[in-house]
């Protein structure tokens, strides 16, 4: 894939596949969602020697590459992941360092380049890289005839004999031979009387710099909005609430534990593979090793220990031990951690282990009771906001995305086994009702989260672009497995 840097030296290209069919040609794929998702696999896609295919990038915001996650433009709002693996093309690690370096500037923009590919960049940079792979597409004229990048909503897709249909909101229509959900976390709608909107800042939301706030949730979302009080210079006193109170760990400047095939545990259940990674880390430790090491090791190896892990067993790790998994896979930059540290030891963010029982409206506030983990009194705080911070939409019968629940109504679609995702196989062909996958509507991204569960991040997302850019550069366009029709029916 040959996409150039900002100062126009080119990475290498992947040697072209002779084997692709003429008729490859003249497809049309149509991405529901401009962020980072949809952008890596319009860029795979377009950028493919051997293949021609036309890519319309359907997103509802202005800015195309940022999504959710990198339209922040709080300079203390780091990525979660070292920069030295954040490249979006798999096959050129150091693609997003070279870039990054390339700026002339640290990550923040206010310093000299930073000499560490360990460094974490703010999420607002790493938007820009995004953004900076579709530059040249759209700057290019023989791509540009190409690539359509539409500003809308989509509110229904279907399959017809002969390809796919995507309606939008202003009731236009596009028609192509795929559709690819790229929509990302769908959040949670929680805006209103006494709650705030975690991605709004702030002062936009009304909280005053002395209210005290009672964030929702203990995650990476609660410690950006926990950075976002602090650049407003919020006084007020700042509490975060989750069942077990979990914060995420930090980062250290380890590297990944060498991990053979041979060695990993595929096929077991969640408990043998929890003792296997405990008897890694401690081994690790007595040599004078980080566990961390033993968690960026498997990575390679954890969406295949995902899929071949029983699915009764998957159910009690998402029950039991995910907020443990989460706090140890996803953790915050080195000094974001001291951040977060810092204002806990100040009493100005104080951590609870609970459970909310009830919230009532008390005058511009509310009053809310809650009971501490392995405690039975219940205890109230009288506050002046709520921000949940506890995520996005874990159960996708639940959308209130319109593409998605023309899906399930059609019958195009069906929630995956564990009710965190939609049903899709391993090379992302989305599961009608019936079992039977689709020959022309796949997803990636989040949204496939109950096949593959780590899906969330670039590292793994890229991966997913590129073998799905693969795979329809090779597939012949076909009819309809099913008739929409008679799906519904």
């Amino acid at each position: 894939m040959k996409i150039p840097l900002i100062d126009g030296s080119p990475v290498h290209p992947n040697p072209p596949d002779r084997d692709v069919p003429p008729q490859d040609k003249t497809r049309h794929a149509i991405i529901i969602g401009g962020g980072a998702s949809g952008v890596l696999l319009a860029t795979h896609l377009l950028c493919n020697p051997s293949s021609e295919f036309r890519v319309t990038l359907i997103e509802r915001r202005r800015e195309v590459g940022r999504g959710v996650a990198y339209c922040t433009a709080n300079p203390e709002h780091l990525l979660n992941v070292r920069a030295s693996n954040m490249s979006a093309l798999p096959d050129d690690p150091d693609h997003f360092w070279r870039w990054l370096r390339a700026r002339k500037a640290s990550p923040d923009g206010r310093a000299p380049a930073a000499s560490d590919a360990f460094c974490f960049a703010p999420r607002r940079v790493y938007g820009d890289y995004i953004a900076s792979l579709i530059e040249p597409l759209t700057s290019d004229r023989r791509r540009l005839s190409r690539l359509r990048i539409v500003e809308g909503e989509c509110v229904h897709v279907t399959e017809t004999r002969s390809g796919v249909r995507a309606l939008l909101a202003d009731g236009s229509c596009h028609m192509g031979d795929f559709v690819v959900l790229a929509t990302g976390h769908e959040l949670a709608k929680t805006v209103g009387g006494v709650y705030a909107d975690p991605w709004t800042p702030p002062a936009q939301s009304g909280i005053g710099p002395d209210d005290r706030i009672l964030i929702l949730g203990t995650g990476l979302t609660m410690v950006d909005y926990v950075l976002s009080l602090l650049l407003a210079d919020h006084r007020g006193q700042i509490i975060a609430m989750s069942r077990r109170g979990l914060l995420p760990k930090a980062h250290a400047h380890v590297d990944p534990l060498p991990i053979d095939r041979e060695e990993v545990p595929f096929g077991a259940d969640a408990s043998a593979l929890l003792r296997w990674f405990r008897k890694r880390a401690t081994a690790l430790a007595v040599r004078g090793g980080d566990w961390r090491s033993v968690i960026d090791g498997i990575r390679p190896f954890t969406q295949e220990l995902w899929i071949r892990m029983p699915t009764a067993s998957k159910r009690r790790f998402l029950e039991h031990a995910r907020a443990w998994w989460d706090v140890h896979r996803h953790r915050m930059a080195p000094e974001v951690d001291r951040r977060i540290r810092a204002e806990i030891r100040a009493d100005g963010l104080t951590v609870i282990a609970g459970k909310i029982s009830s919230v009532e409206s008390d005058g511009p506030g509310a009053l809310v009771r809650y009971r501490r983990r392995g405690e039975s009194a219940i205890q109230t705080l009288h506050l002046a906001r709520i921000v949940d911070c506890t995520g996005v939409v874990t159960n996708p019968a639940r959308t209130g995305n319109p593409a998605l629940r023309s899906l399930f109504d059609q019958g195009l679609a069906r929630v995956d086994a564990l009710n965190i995702g939609i049903d899709v196989t391993t090379d992302c062909a989305v599961v009608n009702r019936f079992g039977d996958p689709s020959r022309r509507l796949f997803a990636i991204g989040p949204l496939t989260r109950g096949t593959f569960w780590e899906v969330i991040a670039v590292p793994d997302i890229r991966n997913q672009c590129a073998a799905l850019a693969a795979r329809l550069a090779h597939a012949v366009p076909v009819a309809a497995t099913r008739d929409a029709a008679a799906v519904v029916s």
